[in-house]
């Protein structure tokens, strides 16, 4: 049988509510959150709520990815509208076929200021493995937070990254995470000490999304060079020896295409030429042609990827 993750911890990290609950219980800095019914009126969560919502927030759905349904309020106007908006996405089809309990709620949590990166990492039979932490260039504050750049290796201080890098061990432990992929989302927060002002945003049980895994190699003298991240938990969940894979020397960078309005596909140009700037390693375009685009916080999707590798991450960032 392949090792992998206790289901209970795999169902944790689904929902965000249970998920804050056991995060916070371990002392960990999390946002102060709260969940609501999907049939509640906002005006009287407004009103009547206990704690009362404080500005600004996020509302978000529990368990859908690729911030999916997140949006920043600053005050009571934008609060409700987000509601509405955020309700009548979990309430479309595409959402209510996956028929999941955590469609039937939304939650609010108090927003974050701070720098937010990745972390990719792996649990190899309960110890945590950290395989590239991606710095988010471009600020991540709302009012949708759809993400763009990642550029590994990160360039914050190795005091901020040895901080992070306990802070998400504390957290796998917490949710139980045992032997596979994990992918977390952490903001530093720019006031405050070490190790506080380290805030688990969240970790799901998976690897990155999308073709993003492009962007990470690994080496190892057993192994060899170049394996890819899924090369990688295939061995790992075969119960191979992973503790010598480390990541390529190289810097790398992905950007997620974002979808600039909604409407439908045709094409693009350029993609050659984009091909062609130096750092550039590739780039994908997944849209297909006749594809109704919707752009974020309803759409699930981006328009393709640009892959960037070279000596450092200032030069992988510019291409």
């Amino acid at each position: 049988m392949l090792l992998h993750h206790p289901p209970e911890a795999a169902d944790a990290c689904h929902d965000k509510y249970h998920s804050r609950e056991r995060l916070s219980a371990a002392g960990l800095s999390v946002p102060a959150f709260v969940r609501f019914s999907l049939t509640a009126d906002p005006l009287d969560i407004l009103s009547s709520s206990a704690p009362p919502v404080r500005f600004p927030c996020v509302l978000k759905p529990l368990a859908l990815s690729a911030s999916r349904g997140v949006i920043r309020a600053d005050d009571p106007e934008q609060f409700v509208k987000a509601f509405g908006r955020i309700r009548a996405l979990l309430r479309s089809p595409d959402v209510q076929v996956m028929r999941e309990a955590t469609s039937n709620f939304i939650q609010v949590e108090a927003y974050v200021e701070g720098q937010e990166i990745a972390v990719e990492g792996l649990m190899d039979r309960g110890r945590l493995k950290v395989l590239a932490i991606f710095d988010k260039p471009d600020p991540l504050v709302g009012p949708f937070f759809e993400e763009t750049i990642y550029v590994t290796p990160s360039r914050l201080k190795a005091g901020v990254q040895e901080a992070v890098v306990g802070a998400l061990g504390r957290a796998v432990e917490a949710l139980g995470l045992y032997h596979g992929p994990l992918h977390a989302e952490l903001r530093i927060a720019p006031d405050g000490a070490l190790p506080q002002n380290v805030w688990v945003m969240e970790v799901a049980a998976r690897s990155i999304g999308g073709l993003c895994s492009r962007a990470l190699r690994f080496c190892s003298p057993s192994v060899g060079e170049s394996v890819s991240l899924e090369e990688l938990l295939i061995e790992l969940a075969l119960g191979r020896d992973v503790r010598d894979l480390r990541r390529e020397a190289a810097a790398s960078a992905v950007m997620m295409i974002p979808v600039p309005q909604a409407g439908i596909y045709e094409g693009v140009e350029g993609v050659e030429r984009a091909r062609e700037t130096p750092g550039v390693e590739d780039v994908v375009i997944t849209a297909r042609p006749s594809e109704k685009l919707v752009p974020l916080p309803e759409g699930a999707s981006y328009l393709g990827f640009i892959f960037a590798r070279g000596p450092s991450p200032e030069l992988v960032e510019g291409a």
